[in-house]
């Protein structure tokens, strides 16, 4: 087991990171955005605990994959579960959000014909949106611990990957189906978008931001 010592040390050095990130990120994206109380949000494959660093109520509908949406979750927000794929939403008719938030989930939905669906989707339903993707250069791959992942040649990182799945094969499936995403590609798939850099020592992530109306 010492060889997954590893994974152990990554959880609990990301864990305060992460929780730092988010709290950084959510202050952000409230100025940024102007939100105000009550206004309809649609979280696309998003968690609902990450909202509890909004501190005012709002409409929150998280639309996750079948079974992945953690619905226990205690929170001051009204928040309704969906079931379904951020690529094809015909459940939500357009324009049907103030917003709509998206925290590291493009990378995960496939191939670019999928990235383009999902984007069209994520414009359809709302002219104003925050976006926000893993940046490819970021010393430590965000998913997997491992730094400069995506500059091993192919054939290694397929290495590590058959060793991690004897013991972590959820996990595993979840690193091989990520597939980073440029800040050219994300500059295509949200042309009126402002592409801001989230920082932490290093660009840590891309952000797409979209507010037409201002909320102001």
């Amino acid at each position: 087991m010492l060889k997954y010592i590893r994974f152990k040390l990554f959880g609990a050095v990301l864990n305060p990171v992460s929780s730092f990130s988010r709290r950084k990120r959510a202050k952000l994206f409230v100025r940024k955005m102007k939100l105000k109380e009550n206004m309809r949000v649609l979280d696309v494959g998003g968690q609902p605990h990450i909202w509890d660093y909004v501190k005012f109520p709002l409409e929150i509908t998280c639309l996750n994959l079948p079974g992945i949406s953690v619905k226990t979750h205690n929170s001051h927000h009204k928040i309704t579960y969906v079931e379904g794929n951020g690529c094809n939403m015909p459940e939500f008719h357009e324009g049907q959000f103030d917003l709509v938030f998206s925290n590291s989930v493009i990378e995960h939905v496939g191939n670019k014909t999928n990235r383009k669906a999902f984007a069209n989707e994520i414009r359809r339903l709302s002219k104003n949106y925050w976006i926000q993707t893993p940046y490819k250069y970021f010393p430590i791959e965000a998913h997997c611990g491992m730094p400069f992942w995506w500059f091993y040649p192919k054939k290694l990182r397929l290495f590590f990957l058959e060793r991690w799945r004897k013991k972590l094969p959820a996990w595993t499936n979840m690193v091989e189906g990520t597939d980073i995403v440029s800040v050219k590609e994300i500059k295509e798939l949200f042309p009126e978008a402002k592409i801001t850099m989230e920082w932490l020592i290093f660009p840590k992530s891309i952000i797409a931001s979209s507010n037409v109306k201002g909320f102001s």
